[in-house]
């Protein structure tokens, strides 16, 4: 009955979920432009090149390399088979249910967490035009609108998406261009002493040594967040098969332009040394130019890709809720959709503990804040991780003849993929090392057992959904029955 169960689990089809497929190629291809856009690069970068200098430059390239062999690793398995559970689901067919229901909360989780702290934050960027106005207030309408855009339909998800996107696109682009007039004309307040030697000027481009670029991995690992989002839109993009292998082939230069372009740019107009943490370091640099405008320009991309990201998260955390509902994993009636056919009672159920959020920021000190928030780093990793081994298994079985080739194969193969399993362990145990990020490492554990807790009252509830088997073709040849 298990083995049965299991089967019709993983071979449904991505159509009968139920879900329309309202995502076009223009917003799947604004959706990943913007998943690479966030407030880690607007305000996150800030900090990063205070401790490390123009070699930030360096560890965003680095950094990018691995994300790009995880998007492959992951267009590898979206190609076989797209489906909106996504890594979830992977890790459910190839390490067994645990690792999908461990995978599947996670990713709920990383983005329940990252839209408390995006809303917040979007409420607080309004008070630089209207202090006046309480930051609960901005908050809850902020969130009333976007869980209604939400329930009416993906389509109005994707075209809300895309034009955050396109603001957030719009505005690197604009301010990379004007850097560039500057370097090569002259132009303005800075126009005199903006130059592109101020990459190896004052004390080199390692100012603070080849360690201190190595710590900022995980700020930069940070910025990268989101990305895997293109992934969950599997199940309702028009075209899959070939939607979502372009969006991931142009994820190289979309790190290339909107992340080493953007800080060549500003390290040129103005030295590091000049740089603050907490502060934008395009505030900074295009105040330097002489904008008056500069502050509110940047706060209101600033605002956008909080609200960006609030979207995406109620967007993610509906799918990823009701896909465990469906598998069995989570709560039966979380399965619902809506006559819009979005999955209306997962995505109410997000927003709601997105709006404690809020509330939880009125009552608590920013500290204490800060500790639930920091969880969203490691769950990142951990379904970076999931992707990356999903592909190795997947690899494995469709070499020994049990599952059919990709048809948009991973360059590097699995050895891309052990090698980015790698970097993530690395920027583990970085994060081990600082004192200041070191929390998240505390905060995970104990989500840990909750989790290991919700299992074993699922097991006594529904054993079917936690003793199901994986397909036999992990297991040929005998030995582990990959009953979990």
């Amino acid at each position: 009955m298990a083995e049965q169960l299991y089967d019709e689990v993983v071979d449904a089809k991505p159509d009968e979920e139920g879900y329309e497929r309202g995502l076009g190629s223009r917003q799947i291809q604004m959706i990943a432009i913007g998943g690479a856009i966030g407030t880690g690069l607007f305000l996150g970068a800030g900090t990063a090149i205070s401790k490390s200098g123009p070699s930030l430059i360096l560890s965003y390239a680095v950094a990018g390399v691995v994300i790009f062999a995880i998007m492959r690793a992951l267009g590898e398995l979206l190609t076989y088979r797209p489906v909106s559970g996504s890594f979830a689901e992977y890790a459910r067919e190839f390490l067994g249910p645990f690792a999908g229901y461990v995978t599947g909360w996670t990713y709920w989780l990383f983005w329940v967490v990252t839209g408390m702290a995006e809303t917040t934050a979007a409420a607080v960027y309004v008070r630089f035009w209207a202090p006046d106005i309480p930051q609960w207030l901005s908050a809850l309408v902020f969130l009333v609108i976007l869980y209604a855009a939400n329930l009416i339909s993906v389509k109005l998800f994707g075209e809300i998406e895309f034009w955050f996107s396109m603001v957030k696109v719009t505005a690197i682009i604009g301010m990379i261009l004007i850097g560039v007039g500057v370097l090569t004309l002259g132009f303005s307040d800075a126009g005199d002493t903006a130059s592109i030697t101020h990459l190896w000027e004052n004390g080199g481009f390692f100012p603070k040594g080849i360690g201190a670029t190595v710590m900022t991995l995980q700020i930069v690992m940070f910025a990268y967040l989101g990305v895997e989002l293109v992934g969950v839109t599997a199940g309702e993009s028009e075209n899959p098969q070939k939607t979502l292998p372009r969006a991931i082939n142009t994820l190289p230069w979309r790190i290339a332009l909107f992340y080493i372009g953007a800080l060549v740019v500003i390290l040129s107009l103005v030295p590091w040394t000049e740089f603050q943490p907490g502060v934008s370091p395009f505030v900074a640099a295009f105040g330097k130019i002489g904008i008056p405008a500069a502050a509110g320009i940047i706060n209101f991309v600033v605002l956008t890709a909080a609200l960006s990201s609030c979207n995406s998260g109620m967007y993610s955390t509906g799918r990823m809720l009701r896909d465990l509902a469906l598998r069995g994993q989570a709560p039966k009636g979380l399965t619902r959709l809506n006559s819009h056919r979005t999955p209306a009672v997962a995505i109410t159920l997000s927003c709601l503990l997105m709006g404690l959020g809020v509330l939880l920021n009125a009552l608590v000190p920013a500290r204490a804040f800060e500790y639930i928030t920091s969880v969203a780093t490691v769950c990142g990793l951990w379904t970076w991780a999931m992707i990356l081994i999903c592909q190795i298994r997947y690899r494995k079985a469709w070499k020994g003849g049990h599952l059919p080739p990709p048809s948009f194969k991973a360059p590097g193969g699995v050895w891309a993929s052990w090698a980015a399993l790698a970097f993530l362990v690395l920027v583990v145990v970085l994060i081990g090392l600082d004192a200041d990020n070191r929390i998240s490492l505390y905060v995970f554990p104990a989500w840990a057992v909750l989790l290991v807790i919700g299992y074993q009252v699922l097991k006594r509830r529904s054993p079917a959904a936690v003793h199901a088997v994986a397909h036999d073709h992990l297991h040929a040849g005998g030995g582990d029955t990959g009953t979990r």
